[in-house]
């Protein structure tokens, strides 16, 4: 009998090392973790009708459901109980649908649409985002900020805020309280962003044209910079949107550039493969957008992309959230704040004294 088992359970092992290629979602025991996603899925719809409401109430989300999700998810595992039953569905849900998000964030990025905001801008932002990046690091690091916290707010305030930080985090392998810090604490400081950047308008008597390239270039996720831009006019939003697809665009390499800094963090020689420096969705990302770009998506799809991805990953911060303790996330919080208003500081005084320098006015 001993015998028959074992070479039943052999050919199980030699399969998962044959098949170790395939992404980790596709080898999921999905009746394990059905469960934990439609207890995940609960607190992320809960999130998304508060911010309905918000919208309903006041004509705009004070909060966006991306935060409210992750902010009740820490609530739960903080003061109540999370149910064994849901932690394999809420670990699937903070990693791989976080991971299928970012594919299909890319079916929204149309690659000629990036270029047509001009040479210009472009190399503005190729400037800025490196640059916005090594800052926040660096001054993360001088008020003693661990390596890979430091490199999520650095990339979620210079690249896409949100999408950035899910897209990084995997790649140098953050814990999940680095992560949920990085998230909370700059999209709330980014709400007050989307609120007084328009008060910089008659400061620097910016045009609608000026005042989009500004927000494109500094507000923190692609929502807010519609919120910002959009009610000072038409103008300002789609030169605004333009801008900040143009730091998404930037999303790919940088993930790719820090998944190969990270490759031996566990001290062990291993051989590089593509696969090994680029994660798979980020090779998804690219690939969507390619695609979007030389029209092989039907407008259905593309219509609803952006918001497809928005849901799995309200769904993937309340996934985040509950399997965070925050207590754990509150010591870091101060610090947090520094690195994201100086960087924000930065990516604002860049833009103005580009926009000025280079006259660019439309």
């Amino acid at each position: 009998m001993a015998t028959g088992a074992a070479s039943t359970a052999q050919p199980a092992k030699d399969d998962k090392t044959n098949w170790a290629w395939v992404p980790s979602w596709a080898r999921k025991p999905y009746r394990a973790i059905a469960p934990g996603l439609l207890f995940t899925g609960g607190v992320g719809a809960v999130a998304y009708l508060i911010a309905l409401g918000e919208e309903r109430i006041l004509g705009y989300q004070v909060l966006e459901p991306l935060v409210l999700a992750l902010v009740f998810g820490m609530l739960i595992r903080t003061f109540a109980r999370v149910p064994a039953w849901a932690e394999p569905g809420i670990a699937y849900a903070a990693k791989q649908m976080l991971e299928f998000a970012i594919v299909i964030l890319g079916i929204t990025l149309n690659l000629r649409t990036i270029t047509a905001a001009g040479p210009q801008l472009f190399l503005c932002v190729l400037i800025a985002v490196p640059l916005a990046i090594c800052t926040a690091i660096l001054l993360g690091r001088r008020l003693g900020l661990g390596p890979k916290l430091a490199i999520l707010v650095a990339v979620g305030n210079a690249v896409c805020g949100n999408s950035a930080i899910a897209a990084v985090a995997p790649a140098i392998r953050a814990k999940k309280q680095e992560v949920a810090s990085a998230i909370a604490l700059t999209a709330v400081l980014g709400v007050g962003v989307v609120l007084t950047l328009p008060l910089l308008i008659p400061v620097f008597h910016l045009s609608n044209y000026q005042y989009g390239v500004l927000a494109g270039m500094s507000v923190y996720a692609v929502p807010q910079v519609l919120a910002a831009t959009f009610p000072v006019s038409a103008l300002s939003g789609t030169v605004g949107s333009l801008v900040k697809l143009t730091r998404v665009l930037l999303l790919g390499p940088i993930v790719a550039i820090f998944a190969f800094l990270y490759r031996d963090e566990e001290g062990e020689r291993t051989k590089l493969t593509f696969g090994k420096l680029v994660p798979w969705f980020v090779t998804g990302f690219l690939l969507m957008s390619v695609l979007r770009t030389v029209g092989a998506f039907p407008p259905v799809i593309t219509a609803h992309a952006s918001d497809i991805s928005r849901t799995l990953t309200i769904f993937a911060m309340a996934g985040l959230g509950l399997g965070v303790d925050i207590k754990s996330v509150r010591t870091v919080g101060p610090r947090v704040a520094v690195v994201v208003v100086s960087s924000l500081l930065l990516l604002v005084s860049f833009s103005l004294a580009s926009i000025f320098l280079l006259h660019l006015n439309g």
